[in-house]
């Protein structure tokens, strides 16, 4: 028509309610990778779309870069932006480079997100550049793909790998496997069936699979070898070279006997192979949980966690290689083991950021798709820490980085709750309390409650000091806004000037209004929006939620709650997975 598109942001606010509905399987959740080029001209409202996080929940977003960008922000220099609707002909401005890149790592040093993806990188190392230009990958950023191709993954024990006296691995029983997963993934493109044809046929003409690892953190704990060291890293580079080379000898066997993948013609490959790609690292977030090892290439997490079971029962959990340990030394914690055992048992976070780059990159390096993984900072990193790590992952040979920095999503303290009601707060007359100033910067959720004038969305921020304020919108059948908002903005006064939370979640509790209970009383008065009583009692309510104090002992949390189980989740692989029920954001 001649008309102005409303741009890409626009239209996954389209897609991410619709996402709702679809479910894998009849069980889970489906997900979306939003991947843009730095070179279009929406890009910084796409870098910070998710900056509510309550917003685009079931995207995952990256930043699609290049080797000139990357230069150019080096340089601290501008580059241009291409109008999409030219074909990549016109320009359409420009932007400094350095200046978009402090961008992303704002937005990442807040949120997690956006990742980034090196597309040159991706499209040098596509064995088909003949089909076309590789523009996204799949949600965990781990399978750059063509339109309509698919993922087809498996993902090999290496803690089964290990001799039993831990002396090394069992390299011939590593080459079996590795050369009878290939020839398994190869048969699965042909049983499997495909949604839409057009997905089939994308399929079967590169045949690519994905064979990658879990239980490499076990592995190496088995083997004495720390986490973040020189043998470490280079441990992980011969174990993906020999895994990367044993499967391509398998895929040219099959070549052989059953015929190469049918664009073999059309590809920049020498030697004739029956899948087009055979390596990738993929997140193994609930496989790895259902084999009881660590995932992917990625560090333990944690050694004890507790799982909650039904009827609200606890068990706490002990990584086994580390409790095999104990018995063996006689002791009863980690503290308590030599200094060189110690230095084994790193987690996640006692990893600087530096190492789970280089054991990245190692792994890359014999790869032939890409990597997903999550390097992971401290609560009190800076951001200039971050645009460090994304400089190394392209110096070093990454296709792409995701981070996330501990409670990033949603820092909150927690208060035990008090059989007695505590007095309120003291406060003199001669020494007025003002509240603290309010954060540039604040992490929040938002959550929607039914009220009697229709929808609420209420809003829990908190600061480096805990809950600082409360926002409330109303949806489109309007209401009483003025209300709420005085309620959340004398709510967040009071935060802010040191009340307990619990305090102004008891004033608030309770109090009721005519339009709720009868909007209650017609929808049947049930589900937990119903018990709400008034936009107060939300308020209340939504409050107590988030910050633990509803019955149960709250729970230490830096992140939000998986949307099954109510535990924490945890930022790992490139994805967002709960330990506790095994639900993952990425489908």
């Amino acid at each position: 028509t001649g008309g102005a598109a409303s741009g890409p942001v626009s239209f996954m606010r389209g897609f991410n309610p619709a996402t709702e509905a679809v479910k894998q399987g009849g069980t889970r959740r489906g997900a979306n990778m939003g991947v843009l080029r730095a070179d279009h001209p929406d890009i910084l409202d796409f870098i910070r779309c998710k900056s509510d996080t309550a917003q685009l929940a079931n995207f995952n977003i990256s930043v699609g870069l290049t080797e000139a960008f990357m230069e150019a922000a080096a340089a601290g220099r501008e580059y241009t932006l291409i109008d999409p609707r030219g074909g990549g002909r016109y320009p359409a401005g420009t932007l400094n480079a350095s200046e978009v890149l402090d961008a992303i790592v704002e937005a990442a040093w807040s949120t997690g997100e956006p990742g980034i993806l090196f597309l040159d990188r991706i499209n040098r190392a596509s064995p088909v550049p003949a089909l076309g230009e590789i523009e996204s990958t799949n949600p965990c950023g781990e399978q750059p793909l063509l339109p309509y191709e698919s993922c087809n993954l498996g993902s090999i024990n290496l803690k089964n790998m290990a001799r039993a006296d831990g002396s090394d691995l069992d390299w011939g029983k590593l080459e079996s496997v590795t050369r009878l997963s290939v020839r398994f993934l190869d048969n699965v493109i042909d049983v499997n069936r495909y949604p839409l044809e057009v997905i089939a046929e994308a399929t079967r003409q590169t045949r690519k699979i994905g064979l990658g690892v879990m239980g490499f953190a076990d592995l190496l704990l088995l083997l004495g070898v720390p986490y973040d060291s020189a043998e470490g890293v280079a441990l992980g580079g011969r174990v993906m070279a020999f895994i990367d080379r044993a499967a391509k000898e398998e895929s040219a066997l099959l070549a052989s006997e059953r015929g190469p993948f049918p664009a073999f013609e059309a590809s920049a490959l020498k030697i004739p192979r029956r899948n087009a790609t055979l390596t990738t690292i993929a997140p193994t977030g609930t496989i790895s949980m259902i084999a009881g090892v660590s995932s992917g290439i990625e560090p333990v997490f944690a050694y004890a966690f507790t799982r909650h079971i039904m009827d609200g029962a606890r068990m706490t959990e002990w990584n086994p290689i580390l409790r095999g340990v104990l018995e063996r030394h006689g002791v009863s914690a980690l503290e308590e083991l030599p200094e060189a055992v110690r230095r084994v048992f790193v987690s996640a976070h006692e990893v600087i950021p530096e190492w789970h780059i280089r054991m990245q990159a190692a792994f890359q390096e014999h790869v032939d798709n890409a990597v997903s993984k999550t390097v992971n900072f401290p609560a009190g990193a800076a951001p200039e820490q971050v645009r460090e790590v994304f400089e190394l992952a392209w110096r070093l040979g990454c296709k792409g980085v995701t981070i996330y920095r501990d409670g990033s999503r949603q820092g909150q303290v927690l208060v035990k709750e008090s059989r007695e009601e505590p007095p309120p707060p003291e406060i003199s007359a001669q020494q007025p309390v003002t509240p603290r100033r309010r954060a540039r910067v604040t992490h929040g959720q938002t959550e929607r409650v039914e009220v009697g004038c229709g929808h609420l969305y209420i809003t829990v921020n908190s600061d480096e000091d805990g809950i600082c304020e409360i926002f409330t919108n109303t949806g489109k059948k309007g209401g009483c806004p003025s209300q709420s908002e005085a309620t959340a903005r004398l709510a967040s006064a009071a935060l802010r000037a040191g009340m307990d939370p619990a305090y102004i979640v008891r004033q608030l509790r309770g109090i009721r209004c005519p339009a709720t209970i009868r909007h209650n009383a017609r929808n049947g008065g049930t589900g937990a929006e119903a018990q709400c009583t008034s936009c107060p009692d939300a308020i209340a309510r939504v409050l107590e939620r988030l910050t633990g104090l509803g019955g149960a002992e709250p729970r230490a949390q830096s992140g939000p709650a998986c949307p099954e189980c109510e535990e924490p989740l945890t930022h790992e692989s490139g994805c967002v997975i709960c330990r506790n029920c095994g639900y993952s954001q990425c489908g």
